[in-house]
C-alpha cells in the first residue's frame, strides 16, 4: 500500500485515477476545489461520493494554490499525481491569467511541496494542445512545441517548462509529463464532443459540427489514459520525462459523428459552425516512447469506446 495524493481527483480523469489506485490497494487523498469550472460542480459532488464508498479514499476541498494546506497533505506522501487545473481551450480565451495562476502556480506550487516533502514520484497531466499546428505529425515528445494556439496550450506548456526546471531539485525523483491527447469515456465533461454529440443522438437533436468535418482528433479512452497513469508511476525513469497519451489513430469529426449515429442507432442531423478561435487542425499521438519505457499502449478501439459513453449517457 502506498499513499497517494491526488490533486483533482473528483474531476473525470481524476475520479478514474482515483479509482484505480484505490481498487488496487493503494491509500489516496484526494485534493479537489469543487469548482463549477469548466463543467458544472454537481458531476464533482457526485464523483466524490461514488469515491468516499472505498475505505481507502480521504478526500478534502482545497485549491492547489493554497500553500498551507498542500504542505500539510503532501507530507508523509509517497506518491503525488496532479491532475488539478483549468481545462479547456475555448474558456481560457476570456481568463487568460487565471488559466496561468491555477496551472502554471498551481503545478509549480505541488511540486515543490512535493520534493520538499521526499515525495519519491511526480506525475502530472499535460496535454497534447502543447503541439498546436506547427508540430509535424505524428507528434513527437522530442519535436518542437512552441507555438500555442490558445492561453490554455500555453499554460500546459508553461507548466512543463517549470516541472523541468523544478527536477533539477530532485534529479532522482521520475517527473513524468503526461500529454493527454482527446480523452473521452464515462463521466467525461458535459461540453466536449463526444459526450454533447452522444447526447444530442439520443435525445433526437441535431449535431454542431465546426468546420467541414476534416479536423482530426486522436481520441483516447479514459481506461487507457488510467493505465498510462498508473504506468508512469510504476516505470517512469528518473528525471523529467514527458510521455504522449493517445490511441495513436486519429479521427475524422464527420466519421466520428457517423460513428455515434451507429452507436446510437439514430439517424443524425448536422449544424455546421466556423471553426473556433484556439482549435488545432488535427491531434496525432506518436506514442512509441510510452511503449519502450512506460509498457503501455492503447487497448480500447473507438466504436467500443463510444459504446461506454452512450450506456453512460443513456443512464445518467
Amino acid at each position: 500500500m502506498a499513499r497517494v495524493v491526488v490533486t483533482g481527483g473528483v474531476g473525470f480523469i481524476g475520479y478514474h485515477v482515483t479509482r484505480a489506485l484505490a481498487m488496487r490497494g493503494d491509500s489516496v487523498v484526494v485534493v479537489d476545489d469543487f469548482s463549477d469550472a469548466p463543467y458544472p460542480r454537481a458531476y464533482k459532488h457526485r464523483n466524490a461520493a461514488d469515491l468516499a464508498q472505498f475505505p481507502g479514499v480521504q478526500i478534502i476541498e482545497a485549491s492547489v494554490t493554497d500553500r498551507q494546506v498542500l504542505a500539510s497533505i503532501v507530507a508523509g506522501a509517497r506518491v503525488v499525481v496532479h491532475l488539478a487545473g483549468l481545462a479547456g481551450v475555448r474558456p481560457s480565451f476570456a481568463d487568460p491569467a487565471h488559466y496561468v495562476r491555477v496551472n502554471v502556480e498551481g503545478t509549480a506550487l505541488v511540486q515543490q511541496l512535493a520534493i520538499e516533502a521526499g515525495v519519491t514520484r511526480f506525475v502530472f497531466a499535460s496535454s497534447s494542445s502543447v503541439y498546436g499546428n506547427s508540430t509535424p505529425l505524428p507528434a513527437r515528445e522530442d519535436a518542437p512545441a512552441t507555438e500555442p494556439q490558445s492561453p490554455y496550450a500555453a499554460s500546459k506548456r508553461a507548466a512543463e517548462l517549470v516541472t523541468i526546471a523544478l527536477s533539477l531539485k530532485a534529479p532522482s525523483m521520475p517527473c513524468a509529463a503526461l500529454r493527454f491527447f482527446t480523452v473521452y469515456g464515462p463521466r467525461q465533461r458535459p461540453e466536449m464532443a463526444i459526450t454533447l454529440f452522444t447526447r444530442a443522438a439520443i435525445e433526437g437533436r441535431s449535431i454542431v459540427m465546426f468546420g467541414d468535418g476534416s479536423m482530426r482528433r486522436d481520441f483516447t479512452h479514459v481506461d487507457d489514459i488510467v493505465r498510462g497513469v498508473l504506468a508512469a508511476i510504476d516505470h517512469a525513469p528518473a528525471g523529467f520525462r514527458a510521455y504522449n497519451l493517445g490511441s495513436g489513430a486519429p479521427v475524422r469529426l464527420d466519421a466520428l459523428v457517423e460513428l455515434i449515429g451507429r452507436t446510437a442507432a439514430a439517424p443524425v442531423e448536422l449544424r455546421r459552425d466556423s471553426v473556433p478561435l484556439g482549435d488545432v487542425d488535427a491531434t496525432f499521438a506518436d506514442i512509441q516512447r510510452a511503449r519502450d519505457e512506460l509498457k503501455w499502449q492503447p487497448r480500447v478501439p473507438l466504436e467500443q469506446g463510444l459504446r461506454t459513453v452512450f450506456d453512460w449517457v443513456r443512464e445518467n
